[in-house]
């Protein structure tokens, strides 16, 4: 009987401290990254799906890192943007909009495509109370494969929860 209650004990501490570590979790917003493709013969079907494929894979990557995700209606995000790369330079308004939806970040990308052989994946992280840019990421991605982007948006996540968790820290 006393190993029965020191269980339920456990199993309420741990409950009690993951809703209190997942309440505690910033909620991070992630707009569609935009193709900015600089090739040739930009803008190929290919890449065009590739690039929308980016948006719901770091979203995946961050969700399991812990972080809730918060979601902003397109037709809001095409009004707050006066054209593409508008808000990807324009911090203090996709904070704005990421506000909104009560997110703390918004994570604003790109995928820059100046040839065929590599891309950038870029991304903003803001934080959406400051309407400031906390993290400005690059990772490059050789070839068009899936596998290599879902490496470069691991790659992009890491450095966003390290920022996260940095800022995290210092805020302490």
């Amino acid at each position: 009987m006393c190993r029965h209650k020191l269980a339920s004990g456990s199993l309420s501490a741990f409950l009690l401290l993951s809703a209190l570590y997942c309440s505690a979790a910033p909620r991070i917003a992630v707009l569609d990254f935009e193709l900015k493709d600089l090739t040739p013969a930009p803008y190929i079907p290919a890449e065009i799906v590739r690039t929308a494929s980016i948006k719901p894979l770091l979203e995946q990557e961050l969700a399991k890192a812990g972080y809730p995700i918060v979601q902003i209606d397109r037709r809001d995000i095409a009004e707050a943007a006066a054209g593409p790369g508008y808000l990807f330079d324009h911090h203090d308004l996709a904070a704005e909009l990421a506000r909104s939806v009560d997110a703390d970040y918004v994570v604003v990308g790109r995928l820059h495509k100046p040839s065929y052989l590599f891309a950038y994946l870029m991304a903003h992280l803001v934080d959406v109370r400051q309407g400031k840019l906390v993290g400005d990421y690059v990772s490059e991605v050789k070839g068009g494969d899936k596998k290599l982007t879902l490496k470069g948006v691991e790659s992009l996540a890491r450095k966003i929860t390290a920022t996260l968790a940095a800022n995290a820290f210092r805020s302490r």
